[in-house]
């Protein structure tokens, strides 16, 4: 068990073909790549470990929805899941519901936090336990050296001062 959640930084991105990577710099280097119903996870010095998405409907989700979303593809995004928007374009939350129940046993809903046209970060709540956040862009950068979970959660959610 973690004494405090694990921090990591690196980047995701989109592929022109349509790949999602997900490219961890500290406190590892690791790349995970999502393609063609498989996820290859690649670590220096060790053999690329392939996983079909069918093996972990989490991931499956992950590719569906996100790249959907990063595709501006609302149809395919909505077979995945229930989509849900509150807020103003200063400060907006997309909800996402899975409509598998198969994954909604596992994964409650994820939630997207913004401003303006600037994504600040992505909320997964388990179906159990606490939620994993991933801050990005402004709040990325402003959250170097926080460690304080509430305010971590605030510079998530847009409402840090």
């Amino acid at each position: 068990m973690l004494k405090k959640p694990l921090r990591i930084e690196g980047e995701y991105r989109r592929e022109a073909d349509g790949r999602l990577v997900r490219e961890v710099r500290v406190p590892y280097a690791e790349t995970t790549t999502l393609s063609a119903g498989e996820a290859v996870i690649e670590r220096a010095g060790r053999a690329p470990r392939r996983v079909s998405l069918q093996q972990v409907p989490e991931l499956e989700a992950i590719q569906n929805g996100f790249g959907a979303l990063l595709a501006g593809d609302v149809e395919r995004l909505e077979r995945t899941y229930q989509v849900q928007s509150e807020g103003t374009l200063q400060a907006w939350t997309m909800r996402m519901q899975p409509r598998d129940p198969k994954l909604a046993r596992t994964l409650a809903r994820i939630d997207l936090h913004g401003q303006g046209s600037e994504l600040l970060c992505v909320e997964s709540h388990p179906a159990r336990g606490e939620p994993q956040r991933t801050l990005m862009a402004a709040a990325a950068t402003a959250a170097a050296g926080v460690e304080d979970a509430q305010a971590l959660a605030a510079l998530c959610h847009g409402t840090a001062r």
